[in-house]
């Protein structure tokens, strides 16, 4: 992990919230499995240095079925079924760039490429959603969206469904903020034709940066 992504989590986990966090978390995987394993709760603070990131896209919470989960919102370990929401992730990929359809939901080729993905809650016990809301991921997360607007190259926040788009007041303006319903099937439609992939790619090119290349080879 680089050092500003280091400093950020010391200064964050010596914080009293953190520690009543952690006593939660313990707790939780005492009783039950908890994913993602905790050697990957932090993977994407992890896998994109802070002056690398280019893109941030947020999810809700991790995947909560076995193997699944490995620390990047969306994205599944190799091998495992893509689920729902990443599938209609990749159909709108399809008609929005023309890429072809990926046979893998394992997302590490975009955060190399500096695309953050993390949740509002960084962990979940396996086989209930949302079991780890509102026990004190949501101030960490808050604080690490509030750290990335400080950036003076600009981002791209891709913003979906409503929890999500509750960060945008965290967001500086100079950033590009993309919104849209989740991707969820659960949501009733409404993301696809957001074309947020090339617009993401418009305004990266627009301020200097190079665009993400957000095909998934099998």
């Amino acid at each position: 992990m680089d050092k500003i992504w280091a400093d950020f989590i010391a200064a964050e986990s010596a914080k009293p919230y953190f520690a009543k966090l952690c006593e939660f978390i313990d707790a939780q995987r005492a009783q039950n499995e908890v994913y993602p394993p905790a050697p990957q709760v932090f993977a994407a603070f992890e896998r994109v240095p802070y002056d690398s990131a280019r893109v941030v896209i947020l999810g809700q919470d991790p995947y909560h079925h076995p193997g699944a989960a490995h620390g990047l919102a969306f994205s599944v370990n190799p091998g495992v079924r893509i689920p729902p929401s990443l599938r209609n992730i990749f159909k709108e990929l399809v008609t929005d760039l023309g890429c072809d359809m990926p046979k893998s939901g394992y997302l590490m080729p975009w955060a190399d490429q500096g695309v953050m993905l993390f949740s509002a809650v960084l962990t979940v016990s396996a086989g209930v959603a949302n079991s780890h809301r509102k026990q004190g991921w949501e101030i960490f997360t808050d604080a690490a969206i509030a750290r990335l607007s400080q950036r003076e190259l600009p981002l791209v926040f891709m913003l979906w469904g409503r929890a999500a788009q509750q960060k945008s007041a965290l967001i500086h303006p100079r950033h590009l903020i993309l919104t849209a319903p989740h991707p969820s099937p659960l949501a009733r439609g409404g993301f696809f034709g957001c074309r947020h992939f090339s617009r993401a790619n418009a305004f990266l090119k627009s301020t200097g940066q190079p665009p993400i290349n957000w095909q998934i080879s099998p």
